[in-house]
């Protein structure tokens, strides 16, 4: 089964910095990829260059396939993304912004009404469905965001930071949400900066300084680093950064 995310010496400069620095990874379909930094890293510029916002100085890059150079807006319609700003609209309903972002998707009629229906029993939201989401709780905005953005059922999600300010039964949720995801086959690609949820991960890379210093499953991260867990391995590798913004 060939890769979704395929970077091969992925470089982006802007001027005399270069703040991604010859990446070189694969994610494989189904997986669930942990993409972690200290500011600064450049977690944020790889992640706009893989969604195709960001066209990148040289190397290459395919994702669901296709290139990063040439085919961005194929790649934006196979992609679902989700940042810790929450980004529903809080002045309409829970069903509202379902069908809102899934009519963007380019979904017909006839599966914007099936995919809401499922949605909101997946969700546990059948009572809900017509509040306005500035009055759920932040878990269940998250919630709903997260599946929101796989509503169109892409091959990728680019979740930036996704459990942010929630409280951690929440996240665990949050989590569960992205294993049902991830065992549907949808790619997981995560940035985070709670070690815990590290270890959720298949496997984990780690940013420096604009280069990938370590990459591979969580134990086998602390086997190599001889690490308790992921949070020592982090330190380990970040203390020495030179970076302080992204």
């Amino acid at each position: 089964m060939a890769p979704v995310i395929t970077t091969q010496k992925l470089t982006k400069r802007f001027g005399s910095f270069v703040a991604c620095n010859e990446l070189t990874f694969q994610v494989d379909k189904g997986e669930i990829f942990g993409f972690l930094g200290a500011n600064g890293a450049g977690k944020t510029t790889a992640m706009r260059m893989l969604c195709g916002l960001l066209a990148p100085t040289s190397g290459d890059a395919t994702i669901a396939g296709f290139d990063v150079y040439t085919q961005t807006e194929r790649i934006k319609r196979r992609i679902g993304y989700m940042s810790q700003k929450f980004s529903l609209y809080d002045d309409l309903t829970v069903t509202e912004n379902i069908r809102f972002y899934a009519g963007i998707y380019g979904m017909s009629t006839a599966q914007i009404r099936s995919k809401t229906k499922t949605l909101l029993e997946e969700l546990q939201l059948q009572n809900e469905a017509k509040t306005l989401v500035r009055e759920l709780p932040l878990g269940w905005k998250q919630k709903l965001s997260f599946s929101v953005s796989i509503v169109h059922d892409p091959d990728i999600v680019f979740l930036d930071e996704p459990t942010g300010g929630v409280d951690p039964v929440t996240r665990r949720q949050f989590w569960d949400l992205i294993y049902h995801a991830a065992d549907k086959g949808v790619t997981v690609f995560v940035t985070t900066h709670y070690m815990d949820e590290a270890e959720y991960c298949n496997r984990v890379s780690i940013m420096v300084d604009g280069v990938i210093a370590a990459l591979d499953s969580p134990g086998g991260l602390k086997q190599q680093f001889a690490c308790a867990n992921m949070e020592e391995v982090f330190y380990q590798l970040a203390r020495n950064a030179k970076r302080k913004a992204d």
